[in-house]
């Protein structure tokens, strides 16, 4: 079924829910109050249901208009970007990328390559959403995003993964923690310890467990946090130990914390790129996962 809307339509329905004025945005339109309407109520019947919620004194995206923004603004994003590069008269390449990604991959790992991508190809921006393993499958799923950098586990059958890398769980702990003496940990050496880790909500907690309770091993958790980094200030500060993935934690020397792998068994994520099988990147898009794709085997 083809939808019938124009870019005028969409940039409307982004300004009403952006300025929650009908005034506004048809100033900002340089068009008739009454003429934004009719591009409003155009799109509404192309999408089928209505975007907006109208009162005196207030204008607010409905439930579908508040799905609908992220993607409309997307695909305004890259239409403008696509002029631009049109106008440019030096022909230099631009465009926009756009991604979610895993908190831990988009803090460690992918400034790396945005720093090399960026050398070589200067005028093409990025907008990097940093979510959760969940959140980041529904903005790929949703068309917030061209793709997403994420864990294994995906059952959408519109969404393809192509695996990256395998990421090994560690045990965090301070230099000075009597475990750091050793060079391989085993998870029974783990008792009696003040343990921390992510929440039940995480995708990566959920693989823990699992994992764990194939083995019939059990563990403690002292400290449950929402993100990773906190765990790891948790063991900055002398809390406990943290077991959590090893691009999670700092990739360089540290002054305060070391790393050590844990076995029997060896419990790992699979991270890797999330697409929707209908979906077309960017040629932006295109060369940065060839980048990313290298620069991850190596």
């Amino acid at each position: 079924m083809n939808i019938n809307c124009e870019i005028l339509d969409l940039r409307a329905f982004q300004l009403v829910v952006e300025f929650e004025s009908f005034h506004r945005a048809a100033e900002a339109l340089h068009m008739s109050q009454s003429a934004l309407s009719r591009r409003i109520q155009k799109l509404e019947a192309s999408i089928g249901a209505p975007l907006l919620e109208r009162t005196t004194r207030h204008v607010a995206a409905t439930a579908t208009g508040q799905e609908l923004l992220p993607l409309v603004r997307r695909m305004l994003e890259e239409f403008d970007a696509s002029l631009f590069s049109l106008k440019d008269a030096n022909s230099q390449r631009r465009g926009l990328i756009t991604m979610a990604c895993l908190p831990t991959a988009a803090f460690y790992f992918l400034p790396n390559v945005v720093r090399r991508f960026n050398e070589e190809f200067p005028h093409i921006r990025f907008r990097i959403l940093d979510l959760t393993a969940n959140d980041g499958l529904r903005a790929v799923a949703r068309g917030e995003v061209e793709f997403g950098i994420n864990l294994m586990g995906n059952s959408d059958p519109d969404l393809s993964f192509e695996a990256l890398i395998d990421d090994p769980f560690v045990l965090a702990m301070r230099k000075n923690h009597p475990l750091a003496k050793k060079d391989v940990i085993r998870w029974p050496e783990l008792e009696g310890h003040r343990l921390i880790t992510v929440d039940r909500s995480s995708g990566n907690r959920a693989l823990l467990d699992a994992t764990l309770a194939r083995a019939n091993l059990r563990l403690n958790w002292f400290y449950e946090v929402t993100h990773l980094n906190t765990s790891l200030g948790l063991v900055e500060a002398g809390l406990g130990i943290s077991v959590l993935p090893k691009l999670a934690t700092p990739q360089g020397e540290h002054p305060f914390l070391v790393t050590r792998p844990i076995v029997d068994p060896v419990v790992t994520r699979t991270i890797g790129l999330v697409q929707r099988r209908s979906g077309r990147l960017s040629p932006a898009s295109e060369r940065f996962l060839e980048m990313l794709i290298k620069t991850w085997k190596q």
